[in-house]
């Protein structure tokens, strides 16, 4: 025991030590530097300046569900939180239930064990399933549980080095002032010390809660459970942030379970009149209403404050990190309302807006469209100033590379390619939504149509390409679908102004709120979250922005493309005109387009002839660094650099040259190396070209044409969401028919299953009728 002791005391000199090189790391911006306390943070995303947290665990957290003993795992992953958050260089505090439940544990199994042996004694081999255990007294349990718990936590924090120290309080011990200053005293010295305090109410002694008992003002607030306790300790010790966890997600706007509740990303203060409460948690003596005047309260004395679930299987093990990083978990309580309306509140305009377009008339929704492209000319000025801001300030900031400078800048020419482009689709959106794509006769009298209809509410987001935003509204507007746009902060002014010229055609025909534009701080990964709200995720940007998203997307579908790793084949049977041209635009066009060339691969013959040197030549003329695939360099005594992975885009005037034997490696080798996006062959002979487009698997095979022509305007599609490369629902460049899903329409005379059992007086006929042609606009 005494060497327990010493080498306890060893390690809080240690951490001492430590201390003092926390406060040196945190001058050189690793870590939160402590920040002057009074007002507490405006925004989610400020909590990762929070330096002092503290963690409040609720009796739903830390107990069983059967109320007698402790979540060991889940209170594990808590500690494992707490101790990373504290070797980050924060100070931890933890304010913990479970003392009573742990004692209950304890004092049943003392209990049962005392009567199985009287029994014993008294009854021989009598059964012992009559036995009847006495009403246990919390306070009682609370005394014989308090030592086992916080031997817990600490065998738990030793495993990451990490000290603690035991407080007990009552609401007397804040009466008291020179109690107040003693407790205020130890605790920042244990924080000094880098040392986690965890502190409970000493439930052995302390009287039972008046219920009449309330928070009471802004100086006040009475010790009456653990979240009075927490927001007083976190109001008194100056925290940053408090973090209380229940077995909820958050505060609801209705009691949870109920059908209308929803989850509040935010609450501010004046929105309590707003909202009703449900039951109190299965255990302890708090409620969500003292949660939130507890909340309030701390918020008032200027610590933020987070309400989320501690008990979910899927979160517990990074619900305080991922609060701590400002992700969107549980009810954030904040003084600051933004002035325009939430996300939340951006997508429900949006899908009831969406509706509503979606019902107006083919040409009401052409209409706008044609506005909308009108307005891109007459507005072009005031559109080119604000790419001008956008393009200042992303040079000045210098953190743009070339190519995608290139795509962030507008130009005259841009927007009446733009323009043209919106018109196509104003003509083919005439027979879009509500299109009949199949007619049965079920029965007599029984008829079934599948049509086209709205996808529902889709999510763009875009980096720094603003030309993105027109394109990808007019194709929303033409299959009636809402849209949610998240553009690249470095493109703001541009995207601002797009934005307003969408929504006022859309007020031709007050449907302004079907597209939106997040213009809040809100994170992508918490987008991906808003699984009840969103029904497609369109991301138009980087490889690593699109797997990003598709990995934070986890409920939602993702349309796109992580990957241009295009190909163009030169078959030895290539004529020397058709593979200069193709060559070079596929790859000079546009380099950081997802459809320029990133692998050439030559058949093997082609190698030492003149236009193997041409080819070269070419693209040394243009500047294209050529890293040498293995095939490649071994044929070469002095080679360009050998590629490092032939799974490369360059996204600039780079490319692997690569050689193969035949049409079937080559095939092999797009396979392999390629991402289904984009491959070309460029050959003279019509059976191997035919072999080609037949045997490759990608989204767009074409044979002697530049892979940039994978690319919804150059389709006829007049403009597109995005490149595909997935197997389901649309694949290549997605034009307007792959923002539609159908819906299956069916118009009986009060007919019913019944009708058509074995003693029914009905028959199936399932006849294909005739479709309607679809009615075209030919103006």
């Amino acid at each position: 025991m005494l060497l327990h002791r010493l080498s306890q005391c060893s390690r809080v000199t240690l951490r001492t030590w430590n201390s003092h090189t926390v406060t040196r790391a945190a001058s050189q911006g690793k870590m939160p530097l402590a920040r002057a306390h009074g007002k507490s943070f405006a925004h989610r995303s400020e909590l990762r300046q929070a330096k002092r947290v503290v963690v409040k665990l609720g009796s739903a957290v830390v107990t069983r569900g059967d109320e007698c003993g402790l979540a060991l795992g889940r209170l594990a992953s808590i500690v494992e939180q707490v101790a990373m958050l504290q070797n980050q260089g924060r100070e931890m505090m933890i304010v913990t239930s479970g003392a009573v439940a742990f004692g209950k544990q304890r004092l049943r199994h003392e209990i049962l064990l005392s009567q199985s042996v009287r029994q014993a004694l008294h009854s021989g081999q009598n059964s012992l399933k009559d036995m009847s255990l006495p009403v246990l007294e919390a306070r009682a349990c609370a005394a014989a549980g308090q030592s086992g718990l916080m031997a817990l936590y600490e065998a738990m924090f030793t495993q990451y080095s990490t000290c603690t120290a035991q407080i007990l309080v009552t609401n007397l011990d804040f009466h008291d002032e020179q109690k107040r200053r003693n407790l205020n005293s130890t605790l920042h010295e244990l924080l000094r010390m880098n040392i986690v305090p965890i502190i409970n109410t000493n439930d052995a002694v302390v009287p039972p809660p008046e219920p009449n008992s309330d928070l009471q003002g802004v100086n006040v607030i009475s010790i009456k459970d653990n979240d009075s306790l927490a927001a007083r300790l976190a109001v008194e010790m100056r925290a940053d942030l408090l973090i209380a966890l229940s077995d909820v997600e958050g505060l609801y706007d209705s009691p949870p379970g109920s059908d209308d509740a929803k989850l509040l990303d935010t609450f501010y203060p004046g929105d309590q009149q707003s909202i009703t409460y449900g039951t109190k948690s299965r255990v302890g003596i708090g409620g969500m209403e003292a949660k939130v005047k507890a909340a309030l309260w701390a918020l008032q004395g200027g610590t933020s404050v987070v309400i989320a679930n501690g008990t979910h299987p899927k979160v517990t093990g990074h619900v305080i990190t991922d609060i701590v990083e400002g992700k969107k978990v549980g009810t954030f309580f904040s003084e600051v309302k933004p002035a325009g309306p939430t996300v939340e509140q951006q997508t429900e305009m949006a899908r009831t807006a969406g509706r509503t377009l979606a019902s107006l008339d083919p040409d009401q929704r052409s209409e706008i469209i044609c506005a909308f492209a009108d307005l891109l000319t007459e507005k072009r000025e005031d559109i080119l100033a604000a790419n001008k801001k956008d393009m200042e300030q992303a040079v000045n900031a210098g953190r743009l590379s070339p190519p995608m400078l290139k795509r962030l800048s507008l130009s005259s020419a841009k927007l009446n390619s733009l323009a043209i482009g919106l018109r196509q689709i104003a003509v083919s959106s005439q027979d879009s939504v509500g299109r009949v794509l199949r007619r049965t006769r079920v029965a007599n009298n029984l008829e079934l149509e599948q049509i086209t209809v709205p996808i529902g509410v889709l999510l763009v987001i875009f980096e720094s390409r603003p030309d993105c935003l027109p394109q990808v509204s007019a194709l929303a507007i033409a299959s009636g679908n809402a849209l949610l746009l998240k553009g690249g902060k470095e493109a703001a002014h541009t995207n601002r102004i797009l934005h307003e010229i969408a929504q006022e055609a859309l007020s031709i025909h007050g449907v302004k709120d079907a597209i939106q534009l997040v213009s809040t701080r809100e994170e992508v990964e918490d987008l991906c979250r808003l699984e009840k709200m969103i029904d497609l995720i369109i991301p138009r940007g980087s490889s690593q922005l699109v797997r990003d998203i598709q990995r934070a997307a986890k409920g939602i579908p993702v349309l796109g493309h992580s990957e241009g790793i295009c190909h163009v084949y030169v078959d030895a049977e290539a004529s020397i005109d058709k593979v200069m041209k193709i060559v070079r635009d596929s790859k000079c066009d546009y380099p950081a387009a997802c459809n320029a060339m990133e692998t050439l691969l030559v058949h093997r013959d082609v190698l030492r002839t003149p236009l193997f040197d041409q080819i070269i030549d070419m693209l040394r003329t243009e500047r294209v660094k050529i890293h040498a695939g293995p095939r490649f360099a071994s044929y070469l005594t002095f080679s360009p650099s050998e590629v490092k992975s032939l799974r490369t885009e360059y996204g600039d005037l780079e490319c692997c040259i690569e050689v193969v034997d035949s049409l079937q490696e080559a095939i092999d080798h797009i396979h392999k190396y390629g991402s289904s996006h984009t491959d070309v062959i460029v050959t003279d002979n019509e059976e191997t070209a035919e072999q080609f487009l037949q045997q490759v698997d990608s989204a767009c095979v074409f044979w002697n044409a530049s892979s940039r022509f994978a690319d919804g305007y150059r389709f006829g599609l007049g403009a597109e969401v995005g490149i595909s490369t997935a197997r389901i629902h649309a694949r290549g460049p997605v034009g307007l028919e792959g923002l539609l899903t159908t819906k299956w329409v069916l118009r009986g005379e009060g007919h019913t299953a019944a009708d058509f059992s074995e003693q029914g007086s009905m028959k199936f006929l399932h006849e294909n009728l005739p479709v309607p042609l679809p009615l075209r606009n030919t103006n």
